[in-house]
């Protein structure tokens, strides 16, 4: 297992620049859905730099993420959910407790949208989930 790391950390740069490329890539081919408002792009503020580590949306409020998940799958297409906020998880609700109900934290959880993403991820494929997506979205 540290040999994987080890090989990994001393190629860390051309991952990451990968990675940014696809990032990239997935940001510019989903800006027309955003100006449809058919999602929400991430933001990364003017004085934050970000290591490409994954890419998600934002589905409208009102969307069903589970269906959008289910529809993306048929077409091949692996999207997940990318967290269930501690606040409502069983460790968190047995364990924790939060401070009032966190509308926003559970609201945002439930649009939250993770696309595929992995090294060697082309620029067709990236094209085709985008294709997809717009497609269950848009109609």
């Amino acid at each position: 297992m540290a040999a994987f790391l080890w090989a990994q950390i001393e190629d860390a740069e051309n991952i990451t620049r990968e990675r940014l490329a696809i990032w990239d890539r997935y940001h510019a081919m989903l800006a027309p859905l955003e100006q449809r408002e058919l999602l929400r792009r991430p933001v990364v503020p003017a004085h934050c730099t970000h290591n490409g580590h994954l890419y998600y949306v934002l589905l409208p409020q009102g969307t069903d993420r589970d269906t959008v998940i289910r529809k993306l799958r048929q077409a091949e297409i692996q999207a997940v959910f990318h967290y269930v906020p501690l606040h409502s998880a069983p460790a968190g609700m047995r364990f924790g407790r939060g401070h009032g109900d966190l509308p926003r934290t559970t609201d945002l959880s439930e649009r939250l949208l993770r696309l595929p993403f992995w090294i060697g991820l082309q620029e067709a494929q990236q094209q085709r989930i985008c294709d997809s997506l717009g497609a269950i979205l848009g109609g």
